[in-house]
């Protein structure tokens, strides 16, 4: 099913770029918008299942457009807009539920626009419900003996929000500090832990090289930055390196390994929302040192991509909906 998309910009040259490269791209562009006025108007006409988002526009922008949405399973909407030294805007778009965010190459409407082509194409697709295999079933991780040190989460597409409702759903007292790897681009993690400081019971910063990960504290690797877990159980540090290269940084796979090598049975590895398979490699070290993994259920994924891969591998994955994953955390700890 090709999904039903619906951009949005005020700048008529970048409506006609990026409608061309979705379109070439075997999506099917059932409009455009000028402005979030006539966006509104034009979802509620036709109906698309995904919106490209531009934030700054006349009469109503991006974020008023995002508000009006607030709460609707449909349409799901990617911010594709310019980064700023002011990343808030991105960040408060995130939280108001946009499900991912790319980058204009330009502040400028030329065709660079088409350099954001794949990507844009491929998050999109990502959005397109799959059905599960009917021999897929969810494999129940059986209780361990040993007592959890670490949490860590990993997620991509979605990831704010999902990340957003998590977070707000942990005691402030959770006994064990929580790290977090998400893909999203390098200048908003600083903002978006701001935001998810306000709103969480824990405590929330992005990471700095060498912080050390306190009980009822939560820590966002920042962008373009692997996290990596060093020490032992009680006296754990992040440190932040852009080694290994790899093609999301942070990377999952390289948050759950150092986190399994420094804490071994006592890591709890949770892969929430996300397209691809960023995450797996790293799961099954978790699961290989006797520690255990989370995943969301299909059911509230926006991207059943990531936690599928980890399901599918049959490494005794808990899948748990969304809303019910902070208690199962909770009661891990």
């Amino acid at each position: 099913m090709k999904p039903r998309v619906l951009v949005v910009d005020d700048s008529a040259f970048a409506r006609m770029v990026l409608s061309r490269v979705l379109r070439e791209g075997g999506i099917n562009v059932v409009g455009v918008a000028r402005d979030g006025n006539d966006a509104l108007a034009k979802i509620a006409e036709l109906d698309p299942d995904v919106v490209t988002l531009d934030l700054t526009m006349p009469e109503l922008d991006g974020l008023g457009v995002l508000k009006v949405l607030a709460a609707r399973p449909r349409p799901r909407v990617i911010v594709v807009s310019m980064s700023t030294i002011d990343s808030e805007p991105g960040a408060e778009a995130l939280a108001l539920g946009a499900i991912d965010l790319i980058s204009k190459p330009t502040a400028l409407a030329s065709e660079r626009l088409s350099e954001i082509g794949d990507e844009l194409i491929a998050k999109i697709l990502a959005t397109v419900p799959r059905v599960l295999p009917p021999t897929l079933t969810s494999v129940v991780q059986p209780a361990a003996a040993s007592r959890i040190g670490l949490v860590m989460i990993g997620t991509s597409t979605g990831g704010p929000q999902a990340l957003t409702r998590l977070l707000a759903g942990l005691p402030n007292d959770l006994p064990v500090p929580v790290v977090i790897a998400l893909h999203i681009p390098v200048e908003y993690t600083a903002s978006l832990a701001a935001r998810l400081d306000k709103s969480s019971p824990l405590r929330v910063v992005e990471a700095a090289d060498g912080v050390r990960l306190m009980p009822g504290m939560a820590v966002i690797a920042r962008g373009g930055n692997h996290l990596h877990i060093e020490g032992a159980p009680g006296e754990l540090r992040g440190r932040v390196s852009t080694t290994p290269l790899r093609t999301y940084m942070p990377s999952v796979d390289e948050l759950f390994s150092s986190g399994a090598r420094a804490v071994g049975a006592g890591a709890l590895g949770v892969i929430l929302t996300g397209m691809g398979d960023d995450g797996l490699a790293g799961a099954r070290l978790i699961a290989a040192a006797g520690g255990r993994l989370i995943t969301e259920a299909m059911s509230t994924c926006v991207v059943y991509g990531m936690p599928r891969c980890v399901d599918e591998a049959g490494i005794g994955a808990t899948s748990v909906p969304l809303d019910r994953i902070a208690k199962e955390i909770a009661g891990r700890v």
